[in-house]
């Protein structure tokens, strides 16, 4: 079988560059917007022009061979550079254009991102948002993601990041369950109330709090009927009457507004629960484009006032 020239096989090195990263034909594939047996055929040919064995599969692994892997090591930043090169002369274009790929966490991106969509997309039609909902913290240039959205105290030093804005965590319940229960004075007194807590697996819930006058902090162990790794889900349940919810401001705001919700110890100010800043986080690259340069701007912009 005829074996192809070097210069038609830059598509087959890259191929492999991206196989390494995304560990699967079928991922791989997916990535570069071809068939998994399209890909299976660019990697073949790609170890017949090479004379040697470039990729171990096995039933549920595919890893590159000691050749493969040094191959990916010393083409990998060529590809970088010629994308980079492309997407800096993509960008003189007049608008922002291409696919920007995001990630953000679910409850977070369901109330204050998508609902901000329809204005960012109708300002920038040419550019395109993929989003992904998930709370873990990806391998941003691993998996291919533009921009992360993330609610943290401080940024990771292995990212590039821009702070939207601050935050802070709230301590809400209804009007009808206060008078149901009670109206606490301290947070010593949530000990004795219905508290909704966000789940940590294997921690006891403990919340924390600085009086507002700057006195100590203070903990106190709560317990309740009600737990979620879901910001929205607690504020739900804290709609729906089952108790006292801590949460992010994101999640409250727009009901507190509204007196659907009302402060529980205002005096108090809680800490240690979620993130105090809401950032943009990106790879670090001498180069930005100009969507994601153009949606931080917006969010930014959006975010300036707060919540709503």
């Amino acid at each position: 079988m005829e074996i192809k020239p070097i210069e038609a096989l830059w598509s087959h090195i890259h191929s492999l560059g991206v196989l390494a990263v995304t560990g699967s034909f079928t991922a791989a594939a997916q990535r570069l917007g071809v068939t998994k047996a399209a890909m299976s055929l660019r990697i073949a040919e790609l170890e017949r022009a090479a004379g040697v064995g470039l990729v171990q599969r096995t039933t549920r692994s595919v890893r590159l061979t000691e050749a493969g892997q040094q191959l990916v090591d010393a083409t990998g930043g060529a590809f970088g550079d010629i994308a980079h090169s492309f997407a800096s002369v993509r960008d003189l274009a007049a608008e922002p254009s291409g696919v920007l790929s995001l990630t953000a966490p679910l409850a977070l991106a369901r109330q204050q991102l998508v609902p901000r969509m329809p204005a960012f997309l109708r300002q920038y039609p040419n550019v395109r948002i993929e989003l992904e909902l998930s709370n873990r913290l990806s391998s941003l240039s691993q998996e291919g993601f533009d921009l992360a959205i993330r609610h943290a105290d401080s940024a990771p030093d292995t990212h590039v990041a821009w702070t939207l804005c601050e935050t802070r965590s709230v301590l809400v319940a209804t009007r009808a369950y206060l008078r149901r229960c009670g109206v606490p004075a301290t947070p010593a007194d949530l000990a004795n109330h219905d508290c909704l807590t966000y789940l940590r697996r294997g921690d006891t819930p403990t919340w924390s709090f600085e009086p507002l006058n700057g006195s100590a902090r203070v903990s106190v162990a709560v317990k309740g009927s009600f737990s979620t790794d879901n910001s929205e889900a607690l504020r739900d349940a804290a709609l729906g009457g089952l108790g006292i919810a801590l949460v992010p401001d994101f999640s409250s705001q727009a009901d507190l507004a509204r007196g659907r919700l009302v402060p529980v110890l205002p005096r108090w100010r809680p800490i240690g629960a979620f993130g105090q800043r809401l950032f943009a986080l990106r790879p670090y690259s001498p180069y930005v484009p100009r969507a994601v340069r153009a949606y931080v701007e917006f969010l930014r912009t959006e975010f300036r006032g707060g919540f709503s």
